[in-house]
């Protein structure tokens, strides 16, 4: 079994270009899986899995749930509302009570940014970050790349946008962290009060007018404002946001050519993305939730050699 250069997937930041082109090799080949009438392979069958939602997940938990199915892994859900997290129970005592139950690897979603960095240093068992507060979501980065490359050929040479709520977005710095590494040219887009201080630093232009963005890219990531995250307010209005960052069919009509339209998931129809655009054939939203599992099941199946 071909592994990866690291032994757990803490972030983008932390592997390398031919460990992101060894998953989407192995992804291809578990597409074809997927696709079958027997979707099932017995690749795992002695491997047991622990997934630790600290947050909550609907898309992201489902979608690693599932991949360790067909892969034949025996599966550990944890949920923080209903554990003894609630009773003061800390992360590591947490996930020590689950090793002991002899689990080889840990998929955690916590909302402490370096929480699975932390569990990395602490515990003896493959870790793969699900999201960590603001920080990282690579599983996430990886399928959006995959999904650019099945849909356009090729990543490197490739213009990508990624519009909306940059300061409070984990999707957006591992898309940035992946899309370098893979030779694209990315930009940003949205209020200057949604960008985190230091963006350029990561190699990405600021761009806040959508229009001259769109009109620039290959590629548009649009990502949902992050509620939940945001302690003050970054702007007047919602309805003021979607007039100035909202991406829809006017919009679209007046560029000279087709791009195409991305988003991580949950929509928020009507403010970042219209219902027609998000349900268009310029819209690769649902190829990126099939392509989700292709490539939970190839970061599991190559971590697995670490164990």
């Amino acid at each position: 079994m071909n592994s990866l250069s690291t032994k757990h997937l803490l972030g983008i930041e932390n592997i390398t270009p031919e460990d992101i082109q060894m998953i989407f090799q192995v992804a291809d080949n578990f597409k074809d899986v997927i696709n079958r009438p027997i979707k099932k392979v017995p690749t795992l069958r002695d491997i047991t899995i622990a997934n630790l939602f600290f947050e909550n997940s609907t898309r992201t938990k489902l979608s690693f749930e599932l991949a360790e199915k067909r892969l034949s892994a025996d599966v550990v859900n944890f949920s923080a509302a209903s554990s003894s997290v609630k009773k003061g129970e800390t992360l590591i005592d947490t996930v020590n009570n689950i090793l002991a139950m002899k689990v080889d690897m840990v998929v955690i979603r916590h909302p402490s940014p370096g929480a699975a960095l932390f569990l990395s240093k602490h515990i003896d068992s493959v870790i793969i970050n699900a999201g960590d507060g603001t920080h990282e979501h690579p599983t996430q980065a990886l399928l959006d790349a995959y999904s650019i490359r099945e849909k356009l050929g090729d990543v490197k040479g490739k213009n990508v946008v990624i519009v909306g709520d940059i300061l409070h977005s984990r999707v957006a710095i591992s898309n940035i962290h992946c899309l370098k590494k893979l030779g694209a040219n990315v930009k940003v887009c949205g209020p200057l009060t949604l960008m985190p201080k230091h963006i350029e630093s990561l190699g990405v232009e600021v761009e806040t007018n959508l229009k001259k963005a769109l009109e620039w890219c290959d590629v548009a990531n649009m990502l949902r404002i992050q509620h939940e995250r945001q302690e003050v307010k970054y702007f007047p209005s919602l309805k003021e946001y979607t007039l100035q960052y909202g991406l829809t069919q006017d919009l679209l009509d007046e560029l000279d050519k087709e791009i195409v339209i991305m988003h991580p998931g949950p929509i928020n129809r009507g403010v970042e993305i219209s219902s027609e655009i998000a349900d268009s054939n310029n819209s690769i939203i649902l190829s990126q939730v099939e392509n989700g599992v292709a490539i939970r099941m190839a970061v599991i199946y190559l971590l697995a050699g670490k164990i």
